[in-house]
């Protein structure tokens, strides 16, 4: 009896425990919600168009999916959003005009990546697509299982229909300085365990990982000032300069890759 008391008693402290941390934990995404407001709105700049027009050959159909880090959301101009930049420097690089087409929408989890491909015109064929989504589905506590199947099946209704996929994975979450700790650090490794999760489906499918988290967290990490933008949630015009740099050798790479 005297052991069911301790156990008892080591139960109900537990228990208390996991409140206790619970709401520690939703009173700091409170203030994160306070600190970051929504000073940048919900509409992103529209970037699609011909790039580099004037350059000879046909133009290579570049498609952006995902949530608001590939919808542009923080830049300033058109040419500084994620498509715009990694269009301007595919074409730059192939020498051919790029024709971009963003159907990424702020605020989306990887749920949407289905409906994001069911708004494209039924005659449309990208060339390549660039998925960056992951970043609400670790704020919005979707199982990391759950957003990559998610991920998978668009991944492999691209690549059904002739699109080279190239996936930036999740970035870091605790590189954002106005959530305060510990929820940071506990976004930081929900993020890090659902690029793992989406970096085995781009393998497994045949799509291109870029892992955003080692190419790009660093330098969120030193540089919080110049890489982000006004919200300090979203990428600033340098932000987005430096992801899509990332990006481009991983987009290159699934062009040739379907010749």
């Amino acid at each position: 009896m005297a052991r069911g008391r301790a156990l008892g008693a080591v139960l109900a402290a537990c228990v208390v425990a996991v409140f206790g941390i619970r709401l520690i934990l939703a009173r700091q995404a409170a203030i994160a919600r306070r600190r970051i407001g929504k000073p940048l709105g919900e509409q992103s700049l529209d970037a699609d168009r011909v790039w580099r027009k004037s350059l000879p050959g046909s133009a290579i159909d570049l498609l952006l999916l995902g949530d608001s880090l590939a919808a542009g959301l923080g830049a300033e101009h058109r040419k500084q959003t994620l498509g715009g930049r990694v269009a301007k420097a595919l074409a730059r690089e192939l020498q051919r005009p790029v024709r971009l087409h963003t159907a990424a929408v702020v605020g989306s989890e990887s749920s949407a990546l289905e409906y994001q491909l069911d708004s494209l015109p039924s005659e449309y064929r990208a060339d390549v697509a660039v998925i960056v989504v992951g970043g609400n589905d670790v704020t919005h506590l979707i199982p990391a299982s759950t957003a990559s199947a998610q991920l998978e099946r668009a991944v492999v209704r691209l690549q059904d229909a002739g699109t080279s996929v190239v996936v930036g994975t999740c970035p870091d979450l605790g590189t954002l300085r106005p959530v305060p700790q510990p929820l940071r650090a506990l976004l930081s490794r929900m993020s890090r365990r659902l690029a793992l999760e989406q970096t085995k489906v781009a393998w497994r499918t045949g799509a291109v990982p870029v892992d955003l988290r080692q190419l790009v967290g660093p330098t969120f990490h030193a540089e919080p000032d110049e890489m982000f933008s006004l919200d300090r949630f979203h990428p600033s015009a340098a932000g987005y300069r430096r992801t899509a740099e990332a990006l481009l050798p991983a987009v290159v790479t699934a062009l040739r890759s379907r010749r």
